[in-house]
This record gives C-alpha cells, sequence and structure tokens, in this order.
C-alpha cells in the first residue's frame, strides 16, 4: 500500500509515519520542516517539503498513492484569519483535489472536536450534533476542510476528531500549561470540576491505522477519538506541577472575569505588530473552565478503536520524555 501523510513533520503525523514505517508500508512523507523531515527518510521513507497552499506541488505528492492521510494543519489557538484559512481550508481544498486528479482510493482527513465546541460545557458530544457556530478562527479553517472532504462524493473518506492529542514529542498543550507554571502565579480559573478528554498519541495512531484496515462499510463516516477517560483538568494540572516540582495554581479566576480580561486582551493584541498571541484568550479560558468530552462509542462499534494507552500511563511516559530534552 502506497500512502501519503501530510504535516509528517508535525506531532501526530510524525507519529504515524514512524508507525507505519515499521509496518513495511511504502511511505511518502510531506511537511514545512526540512530537517525533521529529512530525519525521517532514515525510517526508509520517501520525504518531500511541500506547502499545501501550493495546489500543483500538493497534486504531485498524490500521484501514485493508493491512500492520503491528511494530517498538515496549522493548529494553534490564535492567529490571523488568513493563516488559518490558507492552511486548513484551502490546504484541505488541494489535497482532495490532488486526490481526485490522481485516482486516489481513499482519504482519511484529521479534523479536530473544536468545531463541536461553544463557550459552555458540553458533555458526551456524539458526531449526531448540530454544530455551532465556529468557536475561532481555527475551528471555522477545520469545519471548512471537512466540508471540502465531504464534497468529493467520488472519493472514499473517513473524518477523525482527535481530543487534545498529548505524548512525547508534543510540543503544544502540555508544554503551553508547563510554561504557565513555571512563570508562578497561574490561578485556578472556573472552578476546579471541569473535566475534560484527552487522547494519548499512539492511541490516535492507532485509530488511523484501523481506518486503512477498516471495509467500506464504514467510510464516509466521521469519528470522534479520545482515551475515553475524562480527567479533572485542574487536577491534572496540579499533578504535574508537583511531579515537575514546579509552583502549584494558586488563587481564583472567576470564569466570567477571566472572560472579559481575555476578550479585552484580544482586542489590543490583533492591533499590536506581528499579531502576537495574548498572554490570556477566551478560547484557553474556555478550555479550562467549561468541560469538555466526547462519545466515542462510535468508533469503538464500527472501527473496533479500544485506547490502549491510559491517561495516566501516557502522562508518565510524557514526563520522562520531556525530562530528558535538552
Amino acid at each position: 500500500m502506497r500512502i501519503l501523510v501530510t504535516g509528517a513533520t508535525g506531532f501526530l503525523g510524525g507519529a504515524l509515519v514512524r508507525r507505519l514505517g515499521k509496518r513495511g508500508a511504502k511511505v511518502t512523507a510531506s511537511g514545512r520542516n526540512r530537517a525533521a523531515g529529512e530525519a525521517l527518510t532514515t525510517l526508509g521513507v520517501r520525504f518531500k517539503a511541500a506547502e499545501l497552499s501550493d495546489a500543483g506541488a500538493v497534486a504531485a505528492l498524490c500521484r501514485g498513492q493508493d491512500v492520503v492521510i491528511h494530517a498538515g494543519a496549522l493548529s494553534l489557538p490564535w492567529g490571523r484569519p488568513k493563516q488559518f484559512h490558507t492552511s486548513n481550508a484551502l490546504g484541505t481544498e488541494h489535497v482532495v483535489e490532488g486526490c481526485l486528479k490522481h485516482g486516489v482510493k481513499r482519504l482519511v482527513y484529521i479534523s479536530s472536536p473544536s468545531v463541536y465546541q461553544t463557550f459552555g460545557p458540553q458533555l458526551n458530544v456524539s458526531e449526531r450534533v448540530r454544530l455551532p457556530e465556529p468557536i475561532n478562527h481555527y475551528a471555522a479553517s477545520k469545519l471548512a476542510g471537512e466540508r471540502a472532504v465531504r464534497r468529493a462524493e467520488a472519493l472514499p473518506h473517513i473524518i477523525l476528531r482527535p481530543r487534545a492529542l498529548f505524548g512525547p514529542g508534543d510540543r503544544t498543550i502540555v508544554p503551553r500549561l508547563l510554561a504557565r507554571l513555571e512563570k508562578g502565579g497561574l490561578p485556578v480559573i472556573g472552578d476546579e470540576q471541569t473535566v475534560t478528554d484527552l487522547t494519548y498519541v499512539s492511541n490516535a495512531v492507532d485509530a488511523v491505522l484501523l481506518c486503512l484496515d477498516a471495509p467500506d462499510s464504514v467510510w464516509d463516516e466521521t469519528y470522534n477519538i479520545s482515551n475515553g477517560e475524562p480527567v479533572k483538568v485542574w487536577k491534572l494540572i496540579r499533578e504535574l506541577a508537583r511531579r515537575l516540582d514546579l509552583p502549584p495554581p494558586r488563587g481564583h479566576l472567576p470564569k466570567t472575569t477571566a472572560m472579559r480580561l481575555a476578550g479585552a486582551l484580544e482586542q489590543l493584541y490583533q492591533w499590536l505588530p506581528g499579531y502576537p498571541e495574548p498572554p490570556l484568550t477566551r478560547y484557553a479560558v474556555n478550555v479550562l473552565s467549561s468541560s469538555f468530552t466526547l462519545d466515542i462509542s462510535k468508533a469503538r462499534d464500527k472501527l473496533g478503536y479500544r485506547p490502549r494507552v491510559s491517561v495516566a500511563d501516557g502522562l508518565t511516559r510524557y514526563l520522562s520524555w520531556y525530562q530528558e530534552q535538552p
């Protein structure tokens, strides 16, 4: 099987390429980071640097492929709308066009549960719910990508929505929390009862590989992916602080106050040179103070998905890796 993985120099994409390489698949890896891409060639995969905004380059990547796993995306809580649209919406359109042009048999698109999110608690969210207006530019761009995939009726597809990926190699979610803890003075936002779902990275890779082996009857569907074991956000943060000997959260900031502060900061920072990320965004406040969990029964029933690494084990593996970093 000839497989193209976009976003291969990113967190999930890199983990996918390494696992596929061990399986002996004929893999083409694509991404923006040439240095990280060259490192992947030691696994026997072919690396091609490409920008998702370049339709011709993306189409060329799709030539001769049986399956495309589209994991490439700009995944940040803050940024200019055009950046997200170009990378995530337009980039996905280019992937779909390349697949159709070169007769790719199947497409797996890595989307995001952010398409479900509102500024409030959401528990056991299933794929059947009506999607709200996007909560931020990232969510809007991922939703646009999903729509581009679904419009291509001639291209069998699966859309996966993995929640909050973490594990060795993560330089986004947990590192942001650790950076705030290292500075000290992180207050509890909202109350300490907020729960959330996480997904250990190798479990997400398992889900993708299950798609590749799945029968035709489960294609052209969307699946939620998580560890299926909600955790209390602030308990987790306190555990991280304890195990890394960092200052624990101190004080309390009501959610409404935090939202007003974050909104004011967003208004200010969007006018600053370079469009820097504010120290607090409404999205971050929402993540820390509004419970959000997924119903993964569809993935269990149709794909046979079973998370093999627990949150606790995953956290231990991540911290071991983190402490080894220079």
